[in-house]
């Protein structure tokens, strides 16, 4: 039977790490899946934590490992990489939540297509939305000018000004792209192995940019499936700050130089000083966004209620003890995924609540993401409730009762 080596990185997220675990061995398929958790020296007592709640007796394919310094993204996962022995390698960031057949619909696609190099998924934001970071062109200088100068938001549909995020192709179908995300990207061990993992210069971003494009360079395809995952705290990084843009700048930088040196110094010295320039400029624009735009709870929407529980008599229970605890308001409703498919999105945009909570003794991963990528309203966020271990994860939070 094929073995899948699913590896995560952690620093500082353990609760979501437990999560994104727990969704891992549940997944469904013919095929048997092994972990490995490198943790880059957080502060939270993750690798403790997770010894407790996934025991070596019911999780022997689980792999902990303990870095003692934070060695960057890129470093940690070359280190797991030498410890995976599965036919297909897997490359997760630890804040997803994936469905029961996410791995099964990726590996069937690559049992049936020879030439994929790796694949990516549809990501979806906590509420609903699609990420566009799932599929990316090549930063080419010119893709990289168009996203750069804005041209990619003027013109987001463009095949020619928007290839950075290849808003003109269809997100619910198939399709080959050039730049697989770093949250997911699976692919198979011998790939892997020829392209030799992650360039460990990239401390933070860039580095799926680069290894998509030495896949694609190795005679590989990169490709898009749109099986959903969440990815939960994607849009909650702040991405005002100035490490974000001072580390997302210079991979850009060390991206350009890595691939595009040859074009000489006429063409590659005005580049490097736009992307210098842009970066300055970026900074200083969203922290004067920051101050004139106060950050709304809510697009357009009074909030009438925080949260919408749904599940069994017992987490409502909890429920109603937890929202007491934390001062919440809370609406509640008794179901499972076979009595309350859909119809209780459209009630929670009614009364406003800012987030649906679900019993994942009750629901399934597949079920709840499916019930926020096809609605239509996106103003309520996806969480996550845990009968079992009393706890509720949102995008922002996590809460134990």
């Amino acid at each position: 039977m094929e073995l899948l080596s699913v590896i995560i990185v952690s620093y500082n997220v353990r609760y979501y790490v437990e999560q994104c675990l727990r969704s891992v061995f549940a997944s469904k398929g013919d095929f048997d899946v092994e972990a490995i958790v490198i943790d880059n020296a957080s502060h939270d007592d993750t690798i403790p934590y997770l010894q407790e709640r996934f025991p070596q007796s019911r999780y022997p394919r689980l792999h902990l490992i303990a870095h003692p310094e934070n060695a960057g993204f890129g470093r940690a996962n070359n280190l797991a990489l030498q410890q995976a022995s599965g036919d297909y390698i897997l490359f997760l960031n630890p804040d997803t939540l994936v469905a029961e057949n996410t791995f099964a619909d990726c590996i069937q696609f690559f049992r049936t297509h020879s030439d994929a190099g790796a694949v990516g998924v549809r990501m979806l934001k906590p509420n609903g939305e699609f990420a566009p970071e799932s599929r990316r062109g090549l930063p080419t200088p010119f893709t990289s000018f168009c996203k750069l100068s804005g041209l990619s938001r003027c013109f987001p549909h463009s095949p020619l000004f928007g290839r950075y995020y290849m808003h003109y192709l269809d997100s619910r179908e198939v399709c080959a792209i050039d730049v697989v995300s770093g949250a997911f990207m699976m692919m198979p061990r011998e790939v892997a192995q020829l392209t030799e993992g992650f360039d460990e210069s990239f401390f933070m971003y860039g580095e799926d940019i680069d290894l998509s494009y030495r896949i694609q360079k190795a005679g590989h395809q990169n490709y898009y499936l749109p099986t959903p995952i969440l990815h939960y705290k994607g849009e909650s990084t702040e991405k005002t700050s100035y490490r974000y843009v001072y580390v997302f700048y210079e991979a850009m930088l060390i991206f350009f130089n890595k691939h595009y040196r040859h074009l000489g110094l006429l063409v590659s010295l005005p580049i490097k000083l736009t992307i210098c320039l842009l970066g300055f400029f970026t900074f200083l624009q969203q922290q004067m966004r920051k101050l004139r735009q106060p950050r709304r709870k809510l697009p357009g929407r009074p909030i009438q209620a925080d949260f919408l529980f749904i599940g069994s008599s017992s987490m409502l229970e909890q429920a109603r003890l937890m929202a007491e605890r934390f001062g919440w308001t809370a609406v509640y409703y008794e179901g499972n995924e076979r009595t309350l498919p859909q119809g209780h999105l459209a009630q929670s945009v009614k009364n406003h609540c800012r987030f649906v909570a679900y019993d994942m003794e009750s629901y399934s991963v597949s079920a709840v993401l499916r019930i926020f990528d096809c609605s239509s309203q996106k103003d309520s966020f996806i969480a996550t409730y845990y009968p079992s271990q009393k706890q509720l994860i949102t995008n922002i939070k996590v809460y134990q009762l």
